[in-house]
């Protein structure tokens, strides 16, 4: 789920290397079309405490820009946003399950699970490649295979801002990180110029 389709994939696979050179982590890539020129969004994050800095973001779309010129992956124009996951981040991998267990989570399957493609409750956890959830209204914990995601989320609750304060609080940061507020954190904290297709 870091990556959709099968260029994703492709570009994830020339950035991982760069984010791990300047310890950090890809939580996701997408490219996306635009009206004007395409649009390729790289949230990353330290592994340490799932966080990320504003200079770390320009570091990383800096370093991410070199490798691009020199690779040429995109055709045509393309903007490049590097940014945090944000507080009600997406939830790309298994560890995220983990990490963000007791928080609420929007679910959606790409194949019907019991009638329906779409679940919301909290986070129970992670077990043998399955994602569990306390579906709002049912008793039992539902067991939702992580391959058969398209699509999962935190939801913003006061519960889950009051966390990332205390987190802040406790490096001894100031209330407002620096980062831009975006929905789902996917505004760009460094924005690149458009890279021109050269071939």
């Amino acid at each position: 789920m870091r990556a959709k389709t099968a260029q994703d994939r492709q570009l994830l696979e020339l950035i991982d290397p760069v984010a791990e050179s300047l310890g950090l982590e890809v939580v996701r890539v997408r490219l996306m079309s635009g009206s004007r020129r395409q649009r390729l969004q790289v949230m990353a994050e330290r592994p340490s405490d799932h966080d990320i800095s504003v200079e770390q973001c320009a570091k990383l779309s800096r370093a991410i820009s070199e490798i691009f010129d020199a690779a040429d992956p995109i055709a045509g124009e393309y903007l490049l946003e590097v940014s945090s996951p944000g507080i009600d981040r997406p939830l790309t991998r298994p560890i995220d399950f983990e990490l963000f267990e007791g928080e609420e989570a929007r679910l959606e399957t790409d194949r019907m699970i019991e009638g329906r493609k779409r679940f919301k409750g909290v986070l129970a956890g992670f077990e043998d490649g399955d994602v569990l959830i306390d579906l709002d209204g049912e008793e039992d914990t539902a067991l939702i295979p992580f391959d058969w995601l398209s699509d999962a989320k935190l939801v913003l609750t006061d519960a889950l801002m009051k966390r990332g304060a205390a987190i802040r609080a406790a490096r001894g940061e100031p209330e407002d990180d620096g980062l831009p507020e975006g929905e789902a954190g996917e505004t760009p904290t460094d924005t690149k110029t458009p890279s021109e297709d050269n071939a």
